[in-house]
């Protein structure tokens, strides 16, 4: 099953919403430092709401710390950027990817999309609005993704 991996994110409800759309799906979340807030933070707590115990969550100090897990257990790195290659519906998905989202204000780091196998973009209409709300692009990823894999029957 797709696993979904948040770098560096900085918004607490951003990332407590993610944990819950991953605990309703048994999708694995991956947070990688460093975190704009602390894991104990009331707000991140809130929006993940008492749905942390079935959240699969595994914490990673830094990217390189990332690195090594994602090596041990492969599958394809799948970045999610404005400026990617795929429309993200109009892609192929596997059961072992990685879907990688970046922080709220700066995206994923040049160095992560680099060394990533795949890059995906959420196509909007509107060119004024830059990008969507991470735990948006994320919800709109995962489902995507578990569509095609189809673990949504």
């Amino acid at each position: 099953m797709p696993q979904v991996v948040l770098i560096n994110p900085l918004i607490p409800p951003n990332t407590g919403n993610i944990a819950r759309t991953c605990a309703a799906t048994g999708t694995e979340l991956h947070l990688v430092g460093p975190l704009g807030f602390e894991l104990s933070d009331r707000y991140l707590k809130r929006a993940g709401l008492d749905y942390w115990e079935y959240v699969k969550l595994h914490y990673h100090p830094t990217l390189a710390d990332f690195e090594l897990v994602h090596k041990e257990r492969s599958g394809r790195t799948l970045c999610f950027t404005v400026r990617g290659k795929h429309n993200y519906c109009r892609f192929e998905y596997k059961q072992d990817d990685w879907l990688l989202f970046g922080s709220e204000t700066n995206g994923l780091p040049p160095e992560v999309i680099d060394k990533c196998d795949e890059t995906l973009y959420i196509p909007m209409t509107t060119t004024g609005v830059r990008s969507l709300n991470l735990s948006v692009s994320v919800a709109v990823g995962l489902f995507e993704s578990r569509r095609q894999l189809g673990y949504l029957t």
